[in-house]
């Protein structure tokens, strides 16, 4: 896949913290309830840690009591989809649109009153920025 913003290995690992190249560039999941975002509600806005693409409107946060922050809906084209059969189960993975890096997985077992979607997000593959 081509994405707007490219960069090497090396020039990702001076830009991220070590946890957040893992999760961002090497697909890897942050340990359960350890996320700042986890139980995080303030108004605002979250966008990839690695490029500030806008992804997920506070609006559309939820407590999935999961252990990490969870979306019902992301910002129209801001996100990108793949299946996922890794570790013996099959999920989709969610990417952000601008640069590719893993966000974290989407199920279909959140709020029946909204959407139904639960995006399942690593804290450290976002950051927040707070409503003016």
């Amino acid at each position: 896949m081509k994405f707007e913003i490219t960069k090497t290995p090396a020039e990702w690992k001076a830009q991220l913290s070590e946890e957040a190249y893992a999760v961002l560039r090497e697909k890897a999941t942050e340990r359960p309830f350890t996320g700042t975002y986890d139980k995080h509600f303030e108004k605002g806005m979250y966008v990839c840690a690695g490029c500030e693409n806008p992804l997920f409107s506070s609006d559309t946060k939820f407590d999935s009591h999961c252990g990490w922050p969870s979306f019902d809906a992301a910002l129209k084209g801001s996100v990108i989809y793949e299946k996922d059969n890794s570790y013996g189960m099959q999920r989709v993975e969610v990417m952000c649109a601008k640069c590719g890096g893993h966000l974290g997985h989407v199920f279909d077992d959140g709020p029946e009153e909204t959407t139904g979607m639960r995006f399942c997000t690593n804290s450290v593959s976002i950051k927040f920025i707070p409503k003016k």
